[in-house]
């Protein structure tokens, strides 16, 4: 077991709690992560670019000019890939980029993610993180007090009021512990975990 301090909102010590080491200190396989990184990005790509090809682009039923006896080249339709406005050969097409992997594999690679994170000291503990309003000056508050200018912080359940008061800040994402992702962990340098969430987190990841 991993023991970590655990912290409030003005940055002060309020006691320690252990952390399994199943979920938050296994060995970092960089392969791993790699793998679940790029299903997730190939998933987020719309993958709809689209060209014409010949067929496909409106006109080129007449012949251009007789086919000999003008000094030029051969042409027998204008629609051909090497004229302006003609189709594109070999272009790219509607298609889906997503791929799957195995459910335990993406879990594994998230509980190495977190154990990335606390390897490093870029995991912190927060006793609770809850906002009375939607201000994002509180929360920027909070952040300066912490002294952090960049991460990801997963909370027990949607907290909207802490949601809607990060959401134009740069640099800071709120997510519920169901929605905690590899890429979003790696894309943020800290990760603060309020704690309630450490139980569910736990019980996603050991399952």
């Amino acid at each position: 077991m991993s023991t970590v301090n655990i912290v409030n909102t003005k940055n002060e010590s309020v006691g320690e709690i252990e952390l399994n080491d199943d979920v938050f200190n296994r060995e970092v396989k960089e392969y791993i992560l790699h793998e679940v990184v790029r299903m997730q990005r190939a998933s987020r790509r719309s993958g709809t670019a689209a060209t014409k090809t010949r067929v496909e682009v409106r006109g080129g039923g007449r012949k251009p000019w007789r086919q000999k006896g003008t000094g030029r080249a051969r042409a027998g339709t204008r629609n051909s890939p090497l004229w302006r406005g003609g189709g594109v050969a070999f272009g790219p097409k509607p298609r889906d980029y997503s791929f799957k992997l195995n459910r335990k594999v993406k879990k594994q690679a998230v509980a190495m993610a977190l154990s990335a994170r606390l390897q490093e000291g870029n995991l912190i503990v927060i006793d609770d993180f809850s906002l009375d309003a939607i201000k994002t000056k509180d929360f920027v508050g909070v952040m300066n007090v912490l002294d952090i200018d960049n991460g990801l912080i997963i909370t027990d359940d949607a907290n909207i009021n802490l949601i809607k008061s990060s959401r134009n800040v740069n640099g800071y994402k709120v997510l519920p512990s169901i929605g905690v992702n590899v890429y979003d962990i790696l894309l943020h340098k800290k990760v603060i975990l309020v704690q309630p969430a450490i139980e569910s987190l736990e019980k996603r990841l050991m399952a």
